[in-house]
C-alpha cells in the first residue's frame, strides 16, 4: 500500500494562476450573456429603493486612472447595497454637449462655418456617440455593473426636455435673468465660463503704478494732486471710469519732489521704496471718506474717473486706490452700478479691443498690455513697471487665460435663494466631513451663475424676442419647447424659425405683427448635467432625491454645486442625501499625471498587464478621499496581496470538496476550541466589512481580509489544519469540524470580497457543487453571529497565540542553530508566567498540534538553557522517536503496529478503519 495515497490532499480545480487579462473578458462575456444585472435587480425588485446617482464623464477620448477609481468605488458600492437589503439599479450617464467636441471636429478638419449650425450639430451628436461606445466598453472592462445597454446621455431628447422644464420653473420663480455684468470671458472659446470651468495656473503679469490727475478736487485736497493707483491688468486701463477708496482707511497727500500723491497712509512707507521715492513730505491727512465724488481724469483719455468708497479695497498690496473698470471686475462693477456709471467693456469676444478704446482697436488684450504701458509712459502717467509670476484663472479646456468681461448674459440668481441652499448643505451627510464646510462656503460666496454660452453644441436656451426685444419665457413656451424637444430633440430649435417654435396660435402685446425671434445661445454644460436628477431620476421613476452622488473633489464646484442648485431652485431640498469624494490619481512620486512627462497610467495597461480585478482590489487599498498615488511598482505588490489571498481560496476550497455543507457540518457547540476562535475572527472580520461597506470604507475592508488571510488563516488554521484534514479518515469528527470553519471561512471571504474582486469570486463560486445560485453575485452577504462564549475564547485566545507567538520564534531560533530542520522534528519544553497556566488545566487545545510540533510538555519551572522570552521560556530540542511516514511527525510509537511499521499509532489506526 501506498500510505500518501491514503492522505486526503486537496482537490480543486480552481487554478493557482488567475490568468485574468485572459479570463476577464470571458467572464464578463458570460454576465452579457445571463443578463446579469437584469437578473440581480429581478431577484432585489421589491426591496427598498438604494440609489447612486452617477456623475456623467465627458464623452471624449479613453478613460482615465481617474475615471477607473471613480467608477470603480461606484460599483463596489452598489454591489455591497445589492448584497446587503437594497434594490439597486445603477444607470451610468455621459455628458455630451460643450466645448471638447467641437473642438475634436475642427481638429479633424470640419468646416464648420460652410455648414448650418444643425449640420455642425448632428456632426457632434455623432462624434459624441462614438465616444461613448468607446468609454462604455473601457468601463465594462473594469467589471462595472450597470445598466449599459440603456445609459442616460445628456443629448438625448428626453433628457434634453427634462432640462429645459427645469430651466422653465426656475424662470417662473423669477431666478432666471438676463444682465450684463463682467464673466469670465473666455477669448480662446469665445465664450463666457462658469465658475466650474475655471483653473488656475502661473502667469507672468505686469505691475504697474498709474497717476490719475485730480481734475476737481472739491477743497479736499490740494488741486494739483494724484491719486496712484496698482494694476496688474494694463489692459483695462482704456476702461477705467473710477477710483475707488476705503471710506474707513485715512488717506495722505505726500509731496514727492514737484508731484502731491494721494495714497493710504498704511501702504506709504512701502510705497515710497518700491516707487524708489528719495524722500517724501506727509502735507495733509483725509478720512477715505472724504474723498467721495473727487473727480480725477483719465490717465489716457479727456474722461473722468470718478473717486468712490467701497468696502472692498484692502491694505494688502498697492496703494489703497483702486483702479475701477465696471466692465472687468465683479467688484468694480457692484460699485460702479452704485454710483451710476457706465458698464464699459470695450474688448469684443476674440478678447481685441473695440472702438470703445480708441487708440487701441483691433489689438488683442495681452498684446495691449505693452502698448497701454507705453501709452502711459509717453503721458507721463506711469510711475512704475515691473513683472511678476503669479496663479492666474485660465479656460479648463483650452488651457488658455481667461478676462472679466460684461457682456450681456443670461443668469441664474444665487442670491434669491442662498439661505435654502445654504439649509440643503447643512441636511446633507459627507464623506469626507470636511465637504460640508467646503460647499458650505462655495455657495455662501459665490455669485449668480451664469448659464449661456456662445457656442452651437449644447441645449438652446429656450427664450423668444417680442417685436420690442422683450423676452418671452411663460410656462406655455416652456411646455411646448419642451414637448418639441422631447419628440424631435434639441437641434429643432436651429432648424425652425422662432414662430414654428412657439404654440400654435401664439400672440404677445409687444409683437404686434407677430414676429418673434429666438435666443441663439446656449445653456452652460453644468446645467445639463446639474439637471440630470429629473433627466434620469425623475425621468426613469428612480428615489428622489438619491442617496449617493460620488465624484471626485473637483466636484464640490461643478457638478455638486450645479446640482444642488437646479434642485433647491424647483424643489426646495438637494437632489442628494449624501455627497462622497474622491481625491486625484497621482504617480508614485506623488506628480500629477501628464502625458509630457510620461507618467501616464492607462487602466487598458493594468488591466492588460494585471487584470481588472488587480486595479479594483488597488482602489480598494488607498485611502480615496485624498489624493492617492498609484504605479507599477505599486500595482506590483498589490497583485501580491492578490495572489495570497486567491491561493488560500485555492487552498480553502481545495480542502472542502469532500464536504457536504448539509450533511457535513459540525454545529457549533460541537466544534474544537481552536476551530472555535478561528470561527470568531471570522465574525470579527465580517462585522468589521459590513460595517466598513456600509461607510464607504474599503481600505478597512481590504486590511480586515488581508490581515486575516494572512495572519490567522496562512500561518496559522491553514498551516495546524493539515495534520487533521489531510491525516484522519474522512468523516472523523474533527477534520468535518474544520472543514466547517474553512467552508464557513471560504464562503464568508468570497461574499465579503464579491464587491472588489466579482470575476475571482465568481470563478471560485462556479466550483462550489452545493451553491446552487447561477452568481455569486446574486447572493446575499452573510450577517455574522455571536455566541455567549465569544468574549471568553478572545480573552483566552489572546493568550494562546501570545505563547504562539513565543514558541514561533524560539523554534526559528533552534533552525537557525541547526538544532531542527523542520518544526516537526521539534519537541517544546514550555514554561509560562502565573498569568497563561490556566490554559493548560483542561485539555480543550492539543498544543503540539497548535505550535506544529511532534512534543510537548508543560514544565513548572524552566529548563536549563531555555530561550526567555516575553510571555514564556521555551527550550528546543530534538523529538525522541522515529518519523511517520504518513503524517511525519516524530514518534516513539512508530513501529509498534507489525502490519504498518513505518506509522505512528494514530495513523496506523486511520489506515486500518478507512483502507483496510
Amino acid at each position: 500500500m501506498e500510505y500518501k495515497d491514503t492522505l486526503l490532499m486537496p482537490k480543486t480545480d480552481f487554478p493557482m494562476r488567475g490568468n485574468l487579462p485572459a479570463n476577464e473578458p470571458k467572464m464578463q462575456e458570460k454576465w452579457n450573456e445571463m443578463d446579469i444585472n437584469k437578473l440581480q435587480l429581478e431577484r432585489t425588485k421589491d426591496r427598498p429603493e438604494f440609489i447612486l446617482h452617477d456623475g456623467p464623464p465627458y464623452a471624449n477620448g479613453d478613460i482615465h486612472i481617474g475615471h477607473a477609481l471613480n467608477k470603480v468605488l461606484k460599483d463596489m458600492i452598489t454591489r455591497h447595497r445589492s448584497m446587503t437589503g437594497y434594490h439597486v439599479p445603477y444607470v451610468p450617464g455621459w455628458d455630451t454637449h460643450g466645448l471638447p467636441i467641437e473642438q475634436a471636429l475642427t481638429n479633424k478638419g470640419v468646416k464648420r462655418k460652410e455648414m448650418t449650425v444643425a449640420e455642425f450639430r448632428d456632426l457632434c451628436e455623432k462624434y459624441a456617440y462614438e465616444q461613448i461606445d468607446n468609454q462604455r466598453e473601457q468601463f465594462r472592462r473594469l467589471g462595472v455593473r450597470g445598466d449599459w445597454e440603456n445609459p442616460y446621455i445628456s443629448l438625448k431628447p428626453e433628457f434634453e426636455a427634462r432640462q429645459i422644464e427645469v430651466f422653465g420653473r426656475m424662470a417662473e420663480k423669477g431666478y432666471i435673468y438676463k444682465g450684463l455684468k463682467p464673466v469670465y470671458w473666455s477669448p480662446s472659446s469665445e465664450s463666457a465660463l462658469a465658475e466650474a470651468e475655471i483653473e488656475y495656473q502661473d502667469k507672468k503679469s505686469p505691475s504697474i503704478y498709474v497717476s490719475f490727475e485730480v481734475k476737481d478736487a472739491k477743497d479736499v485736497v490740494p488741486a494739483d494732486a494724484k491719486f496712484i493707483i496698482w494694476t496688474t491688468t494694463p489692459w483695462t486701463i482704456p476702461a477705467n471710469l473710477g477710483i475707488s477708496v476705503h471710506p474707513e482707511f485715512t488717506y495722505v497727500v505726500a509731496q514727492v519732489a514737484d508731484n502731491k500723491f494721494i495714497v493710504a497712509k498704511d501702504l506709504l512707507a512701502s510705497l515710497a521704496e518700491t516707487l524708489e521715492w528719495e524722500a517724501y513730505e506727509v502735507l495733509q491727512e483725509i478720512k477715505g471718506a472724504d474723498l467721495e465724488y473727487i473727480v480725477a481724469k483719465h490717465p489716457i483719455y479727456d474722461r473722468d474717473s470718478l473717486v468712490m468708497i467701497g468696502e472692498h479695497v484692502t491694505a494688502d498690496a498697492g496703494t489703497g486706490c483702486v483702479h475701477t473698470a465696471p466692465g472687468h471686475g465683479e467688484d468694480d462693477y457692484l460699485i460702479g452700478k452704485q454710483y451710476g456709471l457706465d458698464i464699459l467693456s470695450p474688448v469684443d469676444n476674440r478678447g481685441c479691443y473695440t472702438d470703445e478704446a480708441p487708440g487701441f482697436e483691433g489689438l488683442f488684450y495681452d498684446d495691449a498690455n505693452k502698448v497701454v504701458t507705453e501709452k502711459l509712459k509717453e503721458l507721463g502717467r506711469l510711475e512704475k513697471l515691473t513683472f511678476f509670476t503669479h496663479s492666474y484663472p485660465h479656460d479648463w479646456r483650452t488651457k488658455k487665460p481667461v478676462i472679466y468681461r460684461a457682456t450681456p448674459q443670461w443668469f441664474a440668481s444665487i442670491d434669491a435663494f442662498r439661505d435654502e441652499l445654504l439649509q440643503a448643505v447643512r441636511e446633507t451627510a459627507f464623506t469626507p466631513a470636511w465637504g460640508e464646510t467646503r460647499l458650505y462656503n462655495m455657495i455662501r460666496d459665490r455669485g449668480d451663475w451664469v448659464i449661456s454660452r456662445q457656442r452651437a453644441w449644447g441645449v438652446p436656451i429656450p427664450i423668444f424676442y417680442a417685436e420690442n426685444g422683450e423676452p418671452i419665457i411663460t410656462p406655455e413656451t416652456i411646455a411646448n419647447v419642451s414637448t418639441l424637444f422631447r419628440e424631435h430633440g434639441s437641434n429643432i430649435w436651429f432648424q425652425k424659425e422662432a414662430k414654428e417654435l412657439l404654440p400654435e396660435g401664439f400672440t404677445h402685446p409687444g409683437s404686434p405683427n407677430g414676429q418673434f425671434t429666438k435666443e441663439n445661445d446656449i445653456m452652460d454644460v453644468w446645467f445639463d448635467s446639474g439637471s440630470s436628477h429629473q433627466g434620469v431620476l425623475v425621468e426613469r421613476g428612480m428615489k428622489y432625491p438619491a442617496d449617493l452622488y460620488l465624484e471626485g473633489s473637483d466636484q464640490y464646484r461643478g457638478w455638486f454645486n450645479s446640482s444642488l442648485i437646479t434642485s433647491v431652485a424647483i424643489n426646495g431640498y438637494a437632489p442628494y442625501k449624501g455627497l462622497l469624494s474622491h481625491g486625484f490619481v497621482l504617480d508614485g512620486e506623488g506628480r500629477k499625471m501628464s502625458k509630457s512627462v510620461g507618467n501616464v497610467i492607462l487602466p487598458s495597461k493594468v488591466m492588460n498587464q494585471y487584470g481588472a480585478d488587480i486595479l479594483r482590489l488597488w482602489v480598494a487599498s488607498v485611502d480615496y478621499t485624498g489624493d492617492v498615488r498609484i504605479s507599477m511598482d505599486m500595482l506590483k505588490q498589490v497583485s501580491e496581496v492578490y495572489r495570497k489571498i486567491r491561493n488560500t481560496f485555492r487552498f480553502l476550497h481545495g480542502n472542502v470538496t469532500d464536504f457536504n455543507p448539509a450533511t457535513d457540518r459540525v454545529a457549533y457547540e460541537n466544534l474544537r476550541e481552536m476551530d472555535k476562535y478561528v470561527f470568531m475572527r471570522l465574525q470579527d472580520v465580517l462585522k468589521t466589512a459590513r460595517s466598513a461597506y456600509d461607510r464607504y470604507d474599503f481600505a478597512a475592508v481590504y486590511h480586515a481580509v488581508n490581515n486575516f488571510v494572512a495572519g490567522e488563516l496562512s500561518s496559522f488554521y491553514l498551516d495546524v489544519a493539515k495534520d487533521v484534514v489531510y491525516i484522519y479518515g474522512e468523516n472523523h469528527p474533527d477534520r468535518r469540524a474544520m472543514q466547517t470553519v474553512m467552508y464557513d471561512t471560504l464562503f464568508t471571504l468570497l461574499k465579503v470580497m464579491t464587491p472588489i474582486l466579482p470575476h475571482t469570486t465568481d470563478e471560485l463560486w462556479a466550483y462550489l457543487e452545493h451553491e446552487t445560485e447561477a452568481s455569486i453575485q446574486l447572493t446575499d452577504m452573510p450577517d455574522a453571529v455571536q455566541y455567549p462564549d465569544f468574549e471568553d475564547l478572545a480573552t483566552k485566545w489572546t493568550k494562546v497565540m501570545d505563547l504562539r507567538d513565543d514558541v514561533l520564534k524560539a523554534l526559528e531560533e533552534a533552525r537557525n542553530v541547526k538544532t531542527i530542520g523542520k518544526s516537526l522534528e521539534a519537541k517544546i519544553t514550555l514554561y509560562v508566567k502565573d498569568e497563561y497556566k490556566s490554559l493548560f488545566e483542561t485539555d480543550a487545545i492539543d498544543f503540539a498540534q497548535l505550535f506544529i510540533v511532534s512534543k510537548f510538555e508543560l514544565v513548572a519551572t524552566a529548563a536549563a538553557n531555555s530561550l526567555v522570552l516575553e510571555h514564556a521560556s521555551v527550550l528546543v530540542e530534538k523529538a525522541d522517536g522515529e518519523k511517520c511516514e504518513r503524517c511525519w511527525t516524530i514518534s516513539e510509537t512508530v513501529g509498534t503496529n507489525e502490519k504498518h511499521a513505518t506509522l505512528c499509532t494514530r495513523c496506523a489506526d486511520v489506515v486500518e478503519e478507512n483502507y483496510m
